[in-house]
């Protein structure tokens, strides 16, 4: 089995529409949508969902009002002003407390320290991780609540479960559409992968972002392949990105010319090689082959 993770230094790259094309070109596989703080695969793929289960990243404590004693205890020990007097009274105080849920960090330490057990250490629901038909295969995909934490966490889900599903159906790629950034999601997206592909743009930001992404790809030890999307929209900085390419170990370079078929493919929730052939498909198509032999190269 492989594992093909699809990253890109920053956002609005083309990264999720050059999987949606490889999706097509591939098929049948397995597509993991790790872009979970923001996820909008599902907008070309038209996922069916199969199975839906929530996702828990960690746990939030909460006083029972009812066995409160207001001995003031768990305001002491928290040190994230998470604690706060309720101005209110039980039949055990005249002032009980309360946790503030959005400064809670979940670390315990209120709960283990309450002398009369009345704070509960719960999991809290950070969102849901979904399995899915599509017309390219099985999908994994998940939404995290907005503003909530361990997305890495809900990365390895993802990914836990994408290779779950290939090993069940007996299909022999997974393809990850990962998070922008190199933070703990892209790491978590791109742990295990036989290869990178980076997916940048002709600008400074473009240029500056796709360093630190392939210098993250290369400390993990994972072959990376390059796609220049919109190519053509700035020339000079698409040398630029090409000649820093040529100072660092790229398995594979490509290039994408810009073209409104992608955006026409997108309102109908098409990939661009589902529709007619056009200038910019036949590229995708051409890289898709070259990067299919280098994924056979290194089996």
């Amino acid at each position: 089995m492989k594992t093909v993770s699809v990253i890109s230094g920053k956002g609005g790259t083309g990264k999720t529409s050059l999987v949606a094309a490889f999706a097509d070109i591939w098929k049948p596989l397995v597509v993991a949508d790790c872009d979970v703080d923001a996820a909008d695969l599902h907008l070309i793929l038209a996922p069916e969902i199969i199975q839906m289960d929530d996702f828990s990243g960690g746990k939030t404590a909460v006083i029972d009002p009812e066995f409160c004693r207001g001995c003031g205890t768990c305001f002491d020990v928290c040190r994230y002003g998470a604690i706060l007097p309720l101005h209110k009274a039980n039949r055990f105080s005249e002032n009980i407390y309360e946790i503030n849920s959005l400064s809670c960090e979940g670390c315990g330490v209120c709960h283990w320290n309450c002398p009369y057990q009345a704070i509960i250490f719960e999991d809290e629901n950070n969102g849901k991780w979904f399995v899915s038909r599509t017309r390219t295969g099985p999908m994994v995909h998940a939404e995290l609540i907005p503003g909530a934490e361990n997305s890495g966490k809900l990365v390895t889900l993802v990914r836990q479960k994408a290779e779950s599903v290939a090993q069940e159906k007996k299909l022999n790629l997974i393809l990850v559409d990962g998070s922008p950034g190199i933070g703990c999601p892209v790491i978590a997206s791109l742990t295990g992968a036989d290869l990178a592909i980076v997916v940048t743009e002709p600008t400074l930001s473009g240029l500056h972002d796709c360093k630190r992404v392939i210098a993250l790809s290369l400390q993990m030890s994972i072959p990376i392949a390059v796609i220049i999307n919109k190519w053509d929209i700035n020339p000079e900085i698409t040398q630029q990105i090409n000649g820093f390419l040529d100072t660092v170990d790229c398995v594979y370079k490509g290039c994408i010319s810009y073209d409104t078929m992608i955006t026409k493919a997108q309102i109908q929730r098409k990939s661009i090689t589902e529709l007619p052939e056009s200038r910019v498909s036949s590229e995708i198509k051409e890289i898709s082959n070259a990067l299919n032999l280098i994924l056979n190269e290194h089996s």
